[in-house]
């Protein structure tokens, strides 16, 4: 019973995580977010691997979603540091875009009540002139978006991460019992009814 509540549980956090997911690699190929694009996507495969392995009652790919658990959450803590700037770290910087654009975060010009106001720049206008967007009106921060984004996603991976082992831990013990008892022995009761051979033969004696 404790395996089926802990393994079902396991399924469900495996398909919410699956759709959080989803969610926010939406939100970064709109950003251009590329290194949250990857990482996403590695995290995509390995939660589907995990649900797999729960439902098929297979604790390698279990132990695999149970590893790949604990880097999402150091991956979740980077991104956290890199939004609030800790360390050195600067919000604004290409980092995430691997340097191949100046784009940021879809939050920060899509945010709640965020009102986005293009700016000519002074001087004569022509076909090259460039001009300037100002959000204003945020209700709150896209930094502090993103860090609510990464909160949420480390709270999932912890809850996944603990299901994961204990229904690791279930299983196994499952098949150690199974092995115990002769489960995987394709002849138990052949060997429970054998006799020697010397016994089946002993000839019969006819009396006269």
């Amino acid at each position: 019973m404790g395996c089926c509540s802990g393994r079902c549980t396991l399924i469900f956090l495996c398909t919410f995580q699956l759709m959080v997911a989803l969610e926010r690699q939406v939100f970064d190929f709109l950003g251009y977010q590329w290194a949250p694009i990857l990482a996403n996507f590695f995290h995509i495969l390995v939660v589907i691997l995990g649900l797999f392995g729960t439902i098929q009652y297979r604790p390698r790919y279990i132990v695999v979603y149970t590893v790949w658990t604990a880097v999402w959450v150091a991956w979740n803590v980077f991104i956290i540091c890199f939004y609030l700037e800790v360390g050195g770290l600067r919000k604004d910087s290409d980092l995430l875009t691997f340097n191949i654009s100046a784009h940021h975060s879809w939050w920060s010009e899509h945010g709640p009540g965020c009102v986005r106001r293009e700016i000519p720049s002074s001087g004569e206008r022509g076909v090259d002139t460039q001009s300037y967007i100002s959000i204003m009106g945020c209700l709150l921060e896209y930094q502090y978006i993103e860090v609510l984004h990464c909160g949420f996603q480390i709270l999932t991976s912890l809850l996944g991460f603990i299901y994961a082992c204990y229904v690791i831990s279930v299983i196994t013990e499952e098949e150690d019992s199974f092995d115990f008892i002769g489960g995987f022995d394709p002849f138990p009761l052949y060997h429970v009814n054998e006799k020697p051979s010397h016994l089946l033969l002993k000839p019969v004696h006819q009396s006269s």
